[in-house]
């Protein structure tokens, strides 16, 4: 069940008769979301290189924003005072925002690639002060100031920061990690989404909220997490936590988990949306990926083409007065050439993030334009 929101409900188009991929559309108060969708990401407000009238225009009808670092930078009061953040950042279009809990633990943490290099030991840095029931006590990485965020604290943001979609705070444990602490892990991030979705309830402001499936590389406890979450009134549901440490081992996650999902509910992937895990989740039924690989992709000078990426930085490219791609009607390639691009690269000037950037967003738009039809037409 979920809170029934007049202003937010999830409409079904088709389901593939050849794998469980669907097309669907997410009905928000700013607007209608088409899945399945890439969900670009803007950690401080706004996609590096880029303002939100371009990434509008681009066609990107989710965008990700980081409540952690819109906490330390500016402010919430600030963006509330502004009108909310789509006010704040002059954006129309739909907004998601997570919890914060994926920045503070990843300070405690680090990522998975940092673990297996064994760099990832737990409060290296000391950013990350206490971890208790309450909540994480971390000092801010700006002033060194110390914050306590809770479950209520994050959803508290949350409504000041006023996104279509919100997500309960949730403990991320790492790759690494005993049987007994994942499981020590596991039922205390259910109870800080529990009492996040008590602290939203009270005052719900046309949001959705949407829960997170935990429960590391275990099955059993991924289908319990889907059965603990499903009895609260959450309005999605997204995979999240350690989703392994390699693309099999994350969609044998996704494999395992979706089946005890609800049809009726949109399914969001949190921090995924390369093309290669996107070809394995999307007819596994996945709807939303959000992820900055494309514009971190971009700004290192490689680009997005229907025949793979390029790298438009080698000298190969110096006297090619192409666009990218023939064919493509980004602002990019309808104006310039990979020469000019390779030239911006080679002296260093921002231009050519944002160009790269455009175009590389612009892909990811027609991409999945492109699987809706293939799903359609069910050859998905």
């Amino acid at each position: 069940m979920s809170t029934t929101l007049t202003d937010f409900y999830f409409e079904i188009i088709h389901t593939s008769k050849k794998s469980g991929a669907r097309v669907g559309k997410i009905h928000t108060p700013h607007g209608v979301i088409n899945t399945p969708g890439f969900v670009a990401v803007g950690t401080n407000g706004t996609i590096k290189a880029l303002d939100s009238k371009m990434v509008e225009e681009i066609g990107i009808e989710l965008m990700f924003c980081n409540t952690y670092h819109l906490l330390l930078q500016p402010g919430p009061e600030v963006v509330e005072n502004a009108g909310g953040l789509h006010t704040f950042m002059n954006r129309k279009m739909p907004i998601i925002t997570d919890s914060g809990g994926f920045q503070v633990f990843s300070l405690a943490y680090g990522g998975v690639a940092k673990e297996l290099k064994s760099s990832g030991n737990k409060n290296k840095g000391g950013s990350v002060l206490k971890i208790t029931e309450d909540g994480v006590l971390f000092r801010s990485y700006r002033d060194g100031k110390k914050i306590l965020l809770t479950p209520e604290t994050s959803i508290q943001i949350q409504k000041s920061l006023g996104a279509d979609i919100i997500i309960p705070f949730d403990e991320l444990p790492p790759y690494h990690i005993s049987d007994q602490k994942l499981l020590e892990s596991f039922e205390r991030t259910h109870r800080w989404e529990i009492r996040s979705l008590n602290e939203h309830l009270k005052n719900p402001q046309r949001q959705a909220m949407y829960n997170v499936v935990h429960g590391g590389l275990s099955g059993e406890l991924r289908k319990k997490s889907v059965q603990i979450l499903r009895k609260h009134p959450f309005d999605g549901f997204a995979i999240g936590g350690s989703l392994g440490k390699d693309k099999a081992e994350m969609i044998d996650i996704i494999q395992n988990t979706m089946p005890e999902i609800p049809k009726e509910f949109p399914v969001h992937l949190l921090g995924i949306g390369d093309l290669t895990s996107l070809e394995e989740a999307i007819p596994l039924g996945i709807d939303t990926f959000d992820s900055s690989y494309p514009t971190k992709a971009a700004r290192h000078g490689t680009l997005f083409t229907n025949e793979g990426g390029i790298k438009v930085t080698k000298s190969i490219y110096k006297n090619n007065f192409s666009p990218i791609e023939e064919n493509c009607p980004c602002h990019t390639c309808k104006n310039y050439t990979l020469s000019y691009l390779n030239h911006l690269f080679a002296a260093h000037e921002y231009t050519a993030h944002t160009l790269a950037s455009i175009h590389n967003l612009h892909y990811m738009v027609r991409y999945m334009n492109a699987k809706r039809e293939a799903i359609l037409n069910d050859e998905i």
